[in-house]
């Protein structure tokens, strides 16, 4: 499923049955005829004036009132999932197909309808009404694999307070098909107000993943780095910061200090990177002397202490650098993490 919008996510794609033919609507209906279809209406069993029949309530068909899709326009693909990402959130699917999702902090709930105002300005979709608890908007244009047409379908998007609980409603207002205006089946309603549902679930997971991050490259800028020696007692370059933090800037910080980075392995704790010595310039802006390090190819060696990390340097023969060359490496590791 993708969103006209450019709204491509992968934890957000749809799951489609696959089937032999091109056609999207194999992929929707069920397998072989419909000929149950002209089944003859059953007529009420006339016994015959002399007999006394014996009735089993067991087998009673209790009376009631059908009002879903029947042969051809019965949908047979999954149901969606809401997708649980938002923590502490839990959510209701109602028997109109709107979804709430329910938190227990308004703070949260603020940020989530700040998160749907925030995407639907940036997907550049038409805001029809807005209020301080209510946004109606205008069309999203959806095109699947599955589905014969471009569907388009308008929303709802409410704010809600109830028993010390905060609400974030979907509601799907209008539905149109290769933008002919027409009602909405049930399965559909309900399929498209949880896609929605997750769109703005999965901004919102996207939106606290950038602000973790964020938050780590502030803690791995505060990073004491020193000499000292391993479990082992030999010498190293110690972070004193948790292996799984400082890995996270590698990427960054390696090659600001003139190494071009070949081949990581974190579970491992190794990185291969070629170096080659940056300019003046560079020593001067950091207000480090230059290191004497030969181009060529090295391997770095981190280990995990705990709240620390070891680091250790390698030639390309494997050999271990000589002490005084970690220790002169270790102010420029500094100087760059506080960068």
């Amino acid at each position: 499923m993708k969103f006209s919008h450019q709204l491509v996510m992968t934890s957000l794609a749809v799951l489609v049955l696959s089937a032999c033919s091109s056609d999207p609507s194999h992929r929707r209906q069920a397998k072989d005829d419909f000929e149950y279809l002209n089944t003859p209406e059953f007529k009420e069993w006339q016994a015959p004036a002399d007999a006394k029949p014996y009735l089993y309530d067991d087998f009673v068909i209790p009376a009631g009132e059908f009002n879903g899709e029947l042969g051809r326009d019965v949908d047979i693909r999954p149901p969606q999932q809401i997708l649980e990402l938002v923590p502490g959130a839990r959510t209701e699917t109602n028997i109109n197909g709107e979804v709430t999702l329910w938190l227990l902090r308004k703070d949260e709930a603020v940020k989530v309808w700040e998160t749907a105002l925030a995407m639907l300005q940036e997907r550049n979709v038409d805001i029809v009404k807005q209020s301080d608890n209510l946004v109606e908007t205008g069309w999203f244009s959806w095109i699947s694999a599955d589905e014969d047409v471009e569907l388009g379908s308008r929303y709802n998007i409410e704010q809600l307070e109830a028993n010390n609980r905060f609400g974030f409603k979907i509601s799907l207002i209008d539905w149109r098909e290769a933008n002919q205006e027409t009602p909405v089946s049930a399965t559909n309603k309900e399929r498209y107000n949880i896609l929605m549902t997750n769109l703005v679930m999965a901004r919102y997971d996207l939106d606290l993943r950038e602000e973790a991050t964020r938050k780590a490259q502030q803690l791995v800028k505060q990073i004491p780095i020193s000499m000292g020696t391993d479990r082992s007692g030999l010498p190293v370059i110690i972070a004193r910061t948790p292996y799984n933090v400082l890995w996270q800037r590698l990427p960054e910080l390696l090659p600001s200090m003139g190494f071009t980075l070949e081949a990581r392995n974190q579970s491992q704790g190794t990185v291969k990177a070629k170096y080659a010595s940056p300019d003046d310039s560079f020593w001067e802006e950091i207000g480090v002397k230059p290191v004497d390090l030969k181009g060529g190819t090295y391997t770095f060696l981190f280990g995990d202490l705990g709240n620390r990390t070891s680091i250790n340097i390698t030639d390309s023969a494997g050999k271990p650098v000589e002490e005084q060359l970690l220790s002169d490496m270790a102010p420029v590791l500094a100087a760059m993490v506080e960068k």
